[in-house]
């Protein structure tokens, strides 16, 4: 597991995100869509259409992360906004 430091904040991005993107295209969205910035050491988290996979993207002070996690027979619960962002703690 990694640990993430103290103060870090975690951010889902409402809505559906094209699960094609890569690093640029995923922190493009987060500087557009979710007006945060990638580099600020956040974690930022997109789901796909099917509620199967998410990627995370994360700023690790020197280099940005991208994880990925895919579930074989259950689906991600995501919030019912359709745009923006959602803020969650570590815990």
């Amino acid at each position: 597991m990694i640990g993430l430091p103290a103060g870090t904040g975690v951010w889902l991005a409402a809505g559906i995100t094209d699960m094609r993107s890569g690093f640029n295209g995923l922190a493009a969205k987060v500087q557009v869509a979710l007006k945060e910035d990638p580099f600020s050491g956040h974690v930022f988290v997109f789901r796909g259409r099917r509620a199967d996979l998410i990627k995370l993207l994360w700023w690790t002070g020197d280099g940005l992360c991208l994880l990925a996690q895919r579930l074989e027979r259950r689906r991600f619960i995501w919030p019912q906004a359709t745009n923006g962002s959602v803020a969650l703690t570590q815990a």
